[in-house]
């Protein structure tokens, strides 16, 4: 169980003055919504805009700052809307461009802020540059705007170099001439179906300055930038000299990710976001418009180059993501993020789980989902007491767990059905929520027994939102009182260090000041319980603990907030 011993309501004055923060993105709790499996308002069985508008006071309730979108623009869907087709529409199954206004407009009124993806290194097949460029040929002025290249070998068969797709394959396709012989090839880092860019040319810089002012004239409060260590080639386009490319992402440098000239880009990014900074909303209340790098860098530091003053504002933080349950490894991870993104006066961020990733609930557990559940809610203690901005995926604070038995015919992951690369599980993680009822799909849409693109499991109806309102006992709730709290204890939230305190093998233990008070957070991240000296009032815990005169015994897997 979960112990709150602070339920102070917030007023509508305190909504209002986080509301018109100019740094307000330094320590907000930011929700992932998939827009596929959040919300179907239709019935059609796909999650779209009018159902998360319709949900947005669940998100209010739930206490989080902002609400980040993954893509809804018109899309074949090749790779879950990340292949664009169009990025000035919305897809017909999300609804339309009104719709994305509407979701805007109500999300500013219940003084939650919105991100929208933006994708700059690919686009679809179906992308208009791109038709016209296979339309046009060999020598079409439009084709410089991608990666053509003719092939090697004794008539161009073999791909122009060694670099191998994320997905799996070569990231080289070859087209077809008009005359039906076979033509150069495009680059694509991802599925066939999702053409890269060249930032190169200066025609993709001013469409994508024009995008970002498209968007943020409707109101959105910034974008995170899916693939935002791609774009930017090396020059001549040089082999790897390796297989098994995807072993090295994150960890070597890439001729593909992570070159200098991506900064270039971002500073002038920067100059616009800063355009429209402060938003004077209704009532005059100033607030940033940020851009959020998903950046898969070979170090923090290298991570950190992005959030340089006149470049993004956070960059996500996947080194954390990808740490293992273990005190010796997150301690480390703590600090070196903290000082590269200190480096830089940029904010650190933290986060568990995204629409890429096995849910960290399953991750955690080791076979045994009771114990990856409480570790997961030891886990989220301990990553919203840390300095700088969290991330929530949807459905964590449900408490959901990986679907890892979906059958083969219902996966639409594209790295599922290609030879190598991802292990095409994202699925999992992207199966519709479950509202409310006892059988699917438990609420996602309006019709009982109606349709969800993914089969949610049987068990889901003792995780929906409405079997956990008001239990006290229940994930949702745990969350509901950690980012209340959070908000309301001055020493969370925002920053830049921890004081690490002295405590047994396995636990982690840090103190965190402000003028107004001081907190300590404990998490026993060993298989075993502890005893320490109890270092002040208890405010939360995500499992039950006990106090016997001046020491407390923290259970295994547990974290608990304290107030000095």
């Amino acid at each position: 169980m979960s112990q709150h011993l602070t339920d102070a309501p917030r007023s509508a004055a305190d909504n209002a003055a986080d509301a018109g923060r100019r740094d307000w993105w330094r320590d907000a709790v930011i929700y992932q919504v998939y827009p596929r499996s959040f919300a179907d308002g239709n019935g059609d069985g796909m999650g779209d805009l009018p159902g998360i508008t319709a949900r947005l006071p669940y998100l209010r309730a739930l206490g989080v700052d902002a609400v980040w979108l993954s893509p809804f623009y018109a899309s074949p869907q090749a790779d879950g809307g990340y292949d664009v087709a169009d990025y000035r529409a919305v897809d017909p199954m999300f609804g339309t461009l009104t719709d994305a206004d509407d979701l805007v407009r109500a999300a500013h009124a219940l003084d939650l802020r919105v991100i929208v993806d933006v994708v700059p290194n690919h686009c679809s097949d179906q992308h208009e540059w791109f038709k016209q460029a296979l339309r046009e040929g060999p020598g079409s002025p439009i084709r410089e705007r991608f990666h053509f290249r003719p092939g090697k070998g004794d008539s161009g068969e073999l791909p122009p170099n060694d670099w191998e797709s994320i997905f799996g394959g070569p990231a080289w396709t070859r087209t077809v001439n008009a005359d039906g012989a076979p033509g150069d090839w495009y680059l694509h880092l991802f599925a066939p179906e999702q053409p890269d860019f060249n930032w190169d040319h200066p025609a993709v810089h001013d469409e994508f300055r024009s995008i970002l002012r498209f968007w943020l004239d409707l109101g959105i409060d910034g974008f995170r930038i899916d693939v935002a260590h791609g774009m930017v080639k090396a020059a001549g386009l040089p082999d790897i000299g390796s297989h098994e490319q995807l072993k090295l992402l994150g960890t070597a440098s890439m001729p593909y990710f992570d070159q200098d000239g991506v900064h270039e880009i971002y500073r002038s990014w920067r100059k616009i976001l800063d355009e429209y900074s402060p938003d004077l909303r209704p009532g005059g209340a100033p607030s940033d418009r940020i851009a959020v790098a998903e950046a898969w860098t070979p170090t923090v530091e290298r991570s950190a180059l992005y959030l340089r003053p006149d470049e993004l504002h956070q960059a996500f933080n996947f080194e954390y993501l990808t740490s293992g349950w273990d005190a010796t490894v997150l301690r480390r991870v703590i600090d070196t993020s903290l000082a590269a993104m200190g480096s830089v006066g940029a904010p650190a961020t933290w986060v568990l789980s995204n629409h890429d990733v096995v849910r960290h609930s399953t991750r955690f557990a080791d076979g045994d989902q009771a114990l990856g559940l409480r570790r997961a809610r030891a886990a989220t203690l301990l990553m919203l007491a840390l300095p700088g901005s969290a991330y929530l995926y949807q459905g964590e604070e449900l408490g959901l767990p990986e679907v890892t038995d979906l059958p083969d015919e219902v996966r639409q992951d594209p790295a599922f059905f290609r030879n190598a690369g991802q292990d095409g599980t994202r699925d999992g993680c992207r199966v519709p929520l479950p509202w409310s009822g006892t059988r699917a799909p438990y609420g996602f849409g309006p019709v009982e027994g109606g349709p969800s693109w993914l089969p949610q499991p049987d068990a889901w109806a003792g995780l929906s939102v409405e079997a956990q309102q008001g239990d006290p006992a229940s994930t949702l709730e745990f969350y509901r009182e950690a980012l209340a709290v959070r908000r309301e204890h001055p020493a969370l939230g925002a920053g830049s260090e921890v004081t690490w305190l002295a405590a047994p093998e396995g636990v982690l233990a840090f103190r965190r000041d402000s003028a107004e008070g001081s907190f300590v957070c404990t998490a026993n991240v060993g298989g075993t319980p502890v005893t320490i000296p109890a270092p002040g009032r208890a405010l939360l815990s995500g499992a039950g603990f006990t106090v016997d005169g001046a020491d407390a015994v923290i259970p295994a897997d547990t974290t608990i907030w304290w107030a000095i």
